[in-house]
């Protein structure tokens, strides 16, 4: 546990990716195999169900501590976390358990068939033999609440680094059907639980935005226009009778899109396709909240298949029969991607429809009609271009509309971490709603650093309540807010979600008064 615990206090303390990966990467050179495969069932979700209650923690933790009630309720408050507030409030441990992590999760995996005193008799004396931090992450274990601040991709990226495997092969097996104490660190990082190579998608081409006048293009007869869609991207492949997607995030989403699984597996032959999954209903578009209902969950009800059902807009073929397209045209590209779909007419794979236009004039009035379809502007793409690997630029453009955006006050605010940890950077926003306020969006980026060493001091000047690390403040800074889209969401109390909203403009001329109405705002969802 020594180990795993200096792992996690090492990926806590920064925020560089690089530094991340080299904590990682001195884990698995110090910590013996069976770790490293609970290692990587933590850190991919393959959490143990929680074998106990937190709330017996609790008391058994007051029990040893005699303090009052109030005082722990109050500390857990300033704290903002149950599993950190025992281990702070804990005496400091008797004798020294030294013990592997799989030997602590084979234990806490048993917990599930035993009686209520044996439980207490495990967690008391285990926190009687672990430091703080051994106990902080033994709490978030014991509680199923164990989380890290480390993304799939930096932790493919350190496995890749120390296994000298394929990044692709290595998503592949991790996110098959496996479990600790069924398969060995090495079958799993080999990949022997898998076949890789059926599998392996291609590094997609990327657009940068488009920063030059559209004359400066040259011939409008040598671009092809596109809309640019705002859904998820993929790689559609089909290999060998097998059906993968993945994500532009290089995560595997298969099963995340029954449908589009199914009605690729049904079509003929090999080939690779780059596109875009939308939610797409009576031939219309949703917005990307809908979409985005979707995403990320076990279990995908008919209900929700029905509700929301996708397809995907494709734009581009990679491969076929085995033979790597990257390099021919795009126009070349793309008449063999017609003739490919022409022969299987999938019912939910769609050609992205190609903007007829003659004169670059005629884009602007496109682009700025393009979000009443829910699409976020358009694709300019060079004819004679290959797929490149990455970006390049010259050959793609992406020429997106210009952000909506809306006058909010703040009314949250939380430190942040690294460098910023002493200052308030992480900022909740209101708009009105009658006489109340009603939360609508959460922003980090967008103010200069003075910018915000003076909301900090406003924070601590005007703080009403505290919540753990959140600070209520009084409603008087007002700040535009940008975003890209916006829908209704029932998870929200404002009833709508913005899409990736961001700090334009720190409004010192409105008063808290003269921020938008709700209702206003709604206007805007297509």
């Amino acid at each position: 546990m020594k180990h795993f615990a200096d792992l996690i206090n090492a990926l806590e303390t920064t925020n560089k990716t690089n530094a991340k990966i080299d904590a990682i990467l001195d884990y698995l050179e110090r910590a013996p195999d069976e770790d490293k495969v609970w290692f990587i069932a933590l850190f991919t979700g393959k959490r143990p169900k929680r074998n106990v209650n937190t709330n017996y923690m609790k008391e058994w933790a007051l029990e040893i501590t005699q303090l009052p009630f109030w005082l722990f309720q109050e500390s857990y408050s300033s704290v903002g976390d149950l599993g950190e507030t025992i281990s702070l409030i804990l005496p400091p441990p008797s004798e020294k358990i030294d013990r592997t992590l799989s030997q602590w999760m084979l234990d806490i995996v048993q917990l599930k068939d035993k009686s209520e005193a044996e439980k207490k008799e495990f967690v008391l004396t285990s926190w009687n033999g672990l430091d703080y931090t051994e106990r902080l992450i033994f709490n978030k274990l014991l509680g199923g609440s164990f989380r890290i601040g480390v993304s799939g991709k930096t932790l493919i990226n350190a496995l890749t680094k120390f296994s000298s495997q394929e990044s692709s092969t290595l998503m592949h097996s991790l996110m098959g059907k496996w479990m600790p104490g069924e398969i060995s660190f090495q079958e799993l990082i080999s990949a022997k639980n898998v076949n890789p190579d059926n599998s392996k998608p291609y590094p997609f081409c990327l657009a940068y935005p488009l920063e030059k006048d559209l004359q400066e293009l040259g011939n409008p007869g040598e671009w092809q226009i596109e809309y640019k869609w705002d859904g998820i991207r993929g790689q559609i492949i089909r290999r060998n009778d097998e059906v993968f997607i993945w994500s532009r995030g290089e995560e595997l989403i298969t099963d995340q899109f029954p449908e589009i699984k199914e009605t690729v597996q049904a079509m003929k032959g090999n080939f690779v396709l780059d596109g875009e999954i939308l939610a797409v209903k009576d031939s219309n578009i949703l917005n990307f909240n809908e979409l985005q209902k979707r995403l990320n969950r076990k279990t995908l009800t008919k209900k929700m298949l029905a509700d929301i059902p996708v397809e995907v807009f494709v734009y581009d073929l990679l491969e076929l029969e085995g033979t790597d397209l990257r390099e021919k045209s795009i126009a070349a590209r793309r008449a063999m991607l017609e003739e490919l779909l022409l022969n299987e007419t999938p019912q939910n794979i769609k050609l992205s429809r190609v903007i007829d236009f003659e004169k670059w004039e005629d884009l602007n009035t496109i682009r700025e009609a393009s979000r009443a379809i829910n699409s976020e502007g358009l694709m300019l793409k060079q004819k004679n271009s290959p797929y490149h690997s990455g970006r390049k630029k010259g050959d793609w453009w992406k020429w997106k509309v210009n952000p909506l955006t809306i006058d909010a006050v703040l009314i949250y605010a939380q430190k942040g971490s690294g460098r910023r940890s002493a200052y308030y950077t992480d900022y909740t926003f209101a708009v009105k709603n009658g006489d109340a306020l009603v939360t609508i969006a959460k922003a980090y980026s967008g103010l200069t650093d003075k910018e915000i060493m003076e909301v900090s001091k406003f924070v601590n000047k005007n703080a009403i309540e505290k919540f753990g690390p959140v600070r209520t403040v009084k409603a008087e800074l007002v700040f535009e807010i940008a975003f890209e889209g916006i829908g209704f969401s029932s998870r929200h109390k404002s009833g709508v979600a913005l899409r990736f909203p961001r700090i334009v403009r720190w409004r010192k001329d409105k008063t808290a008064d003269e921020i938008d109405e709700l209702e206003e705002i709604k206007k805007l969802i297509q």
